[in-house]
């Protein structure tokens, strides 16, 4: 199965592209702390400190490959997704690209899907706001836009 568009458009909304820009013209993307904490580079890949710098196109590489794992373990531990509206899987794919297949894996979110409880499944997901230990604006938003995807509606 290939990952929905609209995960890639979500990831890439939420994570933008962190480059650096050297008088005025445009250089590549180097490794940054998240505001989580943790060092990624791109669209939000994880990264070591030295991480060389990389492009667009190669942040883009790395992209599709965490969406393509994302996608894997979404469907691993969420079966039910792979028949429903596009925009329910590419919430969840989102979801586990930016917090892991650990945290779907073990959560109460996994089994309000498994159950297709869409609305108790949207309340799940909007507790998962924190990073580094604080309510993080960012995710608040990220989540509120999975659950309206959960529900099936249109908000982007």
């Amino acid at each position: 199965m290939t990952v929905p568009q609209a995960a890639v458009e979500l990831a890439k909304r939420f994570e933008g592209f962190e480059r650096r820009v050297k008088r005025g013209v445009e250089i590549a993307a180097v490794p940054y702390i998240c505001p989580a904490g943790f060092w990624t580079i791109g669209y939000g890949h994880l990264c070591d400190p030295k991480h060389p710098p990389i492009t667009k196109a190669e942040a883009e590489v790395y992209l599709a490959r965490d969406l393509q794992s994302a996608l894997a373990a979404t469907l691993r531990y969420c079966p039910v997704l792979a028949t429903e509206p596009e925009r329910r899987l590419a919430a969840i794919v989102d979801f586990t690209f930016n917090l892991g297949a650990g945290r779907l894996q073990t959560s109460t979110l996994r089994r309000r899907i498994n159950q297709r409880d869409w609305n108790a499944a949207g309340a799940e997901l909007c507790r998962w706001i924190y990073g580094g230990g604080k309510v993080l604006p960012g995710l608040v938003t990220r989540r509120e836009v999975e659950a309206s995807w959960l529900l099936c509606n249109e908000r982007f």
